[in-house]
């Protein structure tokens, strides 16, 4: 049993040298926008006295003789405006003004920033040791600064964020990451689209490294750009694939129908969808084509069939399959399906064309025509659920998600593009899927607190089917201070959503602006208590969470094995954290199934977990074998240099990893090399 002193020694080691940043504290009766700001990336309100990030709002007393020696210990201090404490830094107001409304951002600098009225401002001096975060657009005049004292720093802002605390300085947190902060946990359970268009001379393996490092699980991948085999692009995806595979990301296979490939609309005129104006429908990127047709509908679905089968995917996402446009019938131009199927089913039930019905405003039968166009789309959807369905009864492990633009929030999009969820939302008791409500771009110059309001709107009895997409792009409202969602806005959005739906996915992966990254999965993080009981840290999280540590550590009394250097992976629901005197013999690296227990012993490592796909799990070390509720296996295994990466089958399981002697060594010529776990793991699966 070790003394006093060497358990001293042992805790000292065993936590983060900077501890998280678990709390925040505001001066005064009115915290403002603080707790908004302080929220988006996990951190709670706390008092005073324990809290390390203080918020002294403009005209609370700041004396130097109480602040400096806090701030020299570690504290990190947030000013606002005029005060004495500022002052005494060399933070000093002058007596000019300038008029503010556009401010560079040193994190990048490139990015316009407009609030949206102008504010008069004094002009400060800073010290020449302060590092300006932000100055005014035109005279450079400091508007956030920063500033080290001890093992603490200070952080100064001309004037408060703004009511909801993006409204002016989106890169606030990142300013005061710069200066000490350390969010408390993050989330790996993020989605995203990526569409290899935009990433043509991206190296694999470097983006799958960087998505994981910004909370990504899985990737939904645009398809279409491989419906059509082709050597090149083919070797492209999957090498995408085997990249993310080894960095425990899933990749979905992205499917936008009526858009099929742009080789199928060249090969295929004769089945292009039509608009109201009976033109081809060309509509932005997207080619539809005329899936009324039972031709078309049947070279598609061999079509995608063949897709399935030809990449090693982890699901399908059947995207957006309804009509044009946002616009509705007002635009002809844009308004879909006019194709000569759909025609003559429309006459058939109404003796008029519909093209007469969008011709005319005031006809007796446009009421009908909207309905017609939902109860296609829906005919459609159900349809292509009940084609998944097949595809999966050769391919069981796959995850089928549908992506259905939000109608019950904004009630418009039934008759704009006859989307109606209401008709959907049943077959989540006939088909297991993931239904993913897509944000429509007609509310996205709304606050982050739609979410909870878009969540209200969706009750059903698989509420854990429920997922929120979050379009991160330039907006067209009037909107500010970016026309696209970044730093704090885009960390409320993200961290309000998680707490509303079980999952949030972002379109898309490449639109995330880099300055955003390092915090993101902090963002994408719900934890619900956080606690010190009897020298434990105790956090409750509905999904699990990472949280920053280093060397061994016991949850819930027992020896935990899910962690890398820096970072303890949580299961889920209140758990309790302590620094461990022994390390386990091998190491989860990275899990991104929901793991529900964990625990090591001499010689072996035990996971017990659910999850509704493939499971990915990324260990340190090889281990002699594997048992899979109690039966050896042979799982799938990836190798690279120091990780060893294994798929797991979906559904609920207890995986063993059984250790004995020292692991093989991967041949160093062979950084990636896929196979099956070899029986005897002396001899390593050999280089392609």
């Amino acid at each position: 049993m070790p003394s006093p002193a060497s358990l001293a020694i042992l805790i000292a080691l065993a936590v983060p040298a900077a501890e998280p940043s678990f709390h925040f504290h505001v001066a005064g009766d009115d915290p403002g926008p603080w707790p908004a700001i302080f929220q988006s990336i996990g951190m709670t309100a706390a008092t005073n006295g324990v809290a390390k990030i203080i918020v002294l709002p403009a005209g609370t007393p700041a004396a130097p003789a109480t602040w400096r020696p806090r701030v020299e210990q570690g504290t990190l201090l947030i000013l606002e405006g005029n005060s004495e404490f500022a002052a005494s830094l060399g933070i000093i107001a002058t007596e000019k003004k300038v008029q503010t409304r556009q401010i560079r951002d040193s994190h990048d600098e490139s990015l316009p920033i407009i609030w949206e009225r102008t504010l008069d401002l004094p002009v400060y001096t800073v010290p020449p040791s302060a590092k300006i975060f932000s100055r005014e657009r035109w005279s450079n005049a400091p508007m956030a600064a920063g500033l080290r004292l001890g093992r603490g720093a200070v952080f100064w802002l001309n004037v408060t964020p703004g009511k909801n605390g993006h409204e002016r300085f989106p890169y606030i947190l990142q300013a005061l990451t710069t200066l000490g902060l350390e969010p408390p946990f993050k989330s790996g359970r993020l989605w995203a689209f990526f569409d290899s268009s935009y990433r043509l001379r991206a190296d694999p393996d470097y983006l799958a490294e960087r998505w994981r490092a910004a909370g990504i699980g899985a990737l939904h991948v645009a398809a279409w750009h491989y419906y059509d085999a082709d050597p090149q692009r083919d070797e492209y995806l999957n090498k995408l694939i085997e990249a993310a595979h080894r960095r425990a990301i899933l990749v979905y296979a992205w499917v936008e129908l009526p858009h099929v490939s742009e080789k199928f609309w060249a090969d295929h005129p004769e089945w292009r969808e039509k608009t109201a104006l009976l033109q081809d429908a060309q509509l932005d990127w997207r080619k539809l084509m005329n899936l009324a047709n039972p031709q078309c509908a049947k070279e598609v679905k061999k079509g995608i069939a063949n897709l399935a089968d030809r990449f090693n995917w982890d699901g399908i996402n059947l995207a957006e399959l309804y009509f044009e446009s946002l616009e509705g019938i007002d635009n002809p131009s844009r308004f879909t399906p006019f194709n000569d199927d759909v025609r003559a089913e429309f006459r058939a039930l109404h003796n008029a064309d519909p093209v007469a019905v969008v011709r005319d405003k005031s006809h007796p039968l446009i009421s009908k025509l909207l309905e017609f166009r939902a109860a296609l789309a829906q005919r459609m959807q159900e349809d292509w659920l009940n084609e998944l369905a097949i595809i999966k009864r050769a391919k069981p492990h796959l995850d089928i998600v549908l992506t259905h633009v939000d109608d019950k929030f904004d009630t418009r999009m039934r008759d704009a593009i006859g989307a109606e969820s209401a008709r959907l939302l049943p077959q989540l008791a006939k088909h297991d899927f993931t239904f993913l409500i897509e944000d429509p771009a007609t509310i996205w110059h709304l606050g982050p607190q739609r979410y909870p309001q878009i969540a209200e709107k969706y009750i059903t009895p698989h509420q854990d089917k429920l997922a929120i997409d979050i379009n991160i792009v330039d907006r067209y409202q009037d909107v500010y201070p970016t026309k696209q969602q970044t730093g704090v806005e885009l960390f409320q959005l993200v961290n309000i959503a998680a707490r509303a739906f079980p999952r949030v996915a972002l379109y898309f992966e490449n639109s995330i602006r880099k300055v955003d990254l390092p915090l993101l999965a902090s963002s994408a993080a719900r934890v619900d208590r956080i606690d010190r009981v009897a020298g434990r840290l105790v956090i409750d999280s509905k999904f699990g969470a990472g949280i920053p540590w280093s060397g061994p550590a016991k949850v819930n009394g027992r020896l935990w094995p899910v962690a890398n250097p820096d970072t303890l992976w949580l299961p889920p629901g209140p758990v309790a954290i302590e620094p461990s005197q022994s390390a386990p013999p091998l190491r989860i690296l990275d899990f991104n199934g929901d793991l529900k227990t964990a625990s090591a012993q001499a010689g072996t490592v035990e996971i017990s977990y659910n999850s509704a796909h493939r499971a990915i799990a990324v260990l340190d070390r090889l281990p002699a074998s594997v048992e899979i509720d109690g039966a050896p296996a042979s799982p799938e295994w990836l190798y690279s240099p120091g990780r060893h990466t294994l798929l797991l089958p979906k559904g609920q399981h207890v995986v063993t990893f059984l250790i004995s002697g020292s692991p093989p060594e991967v041949p160093r010529s062979s950084p990636s090399a896929a196979g099956k776990l070899p029986s005897t793991p002396r001899n390593p699966h050999p280089s392609p």
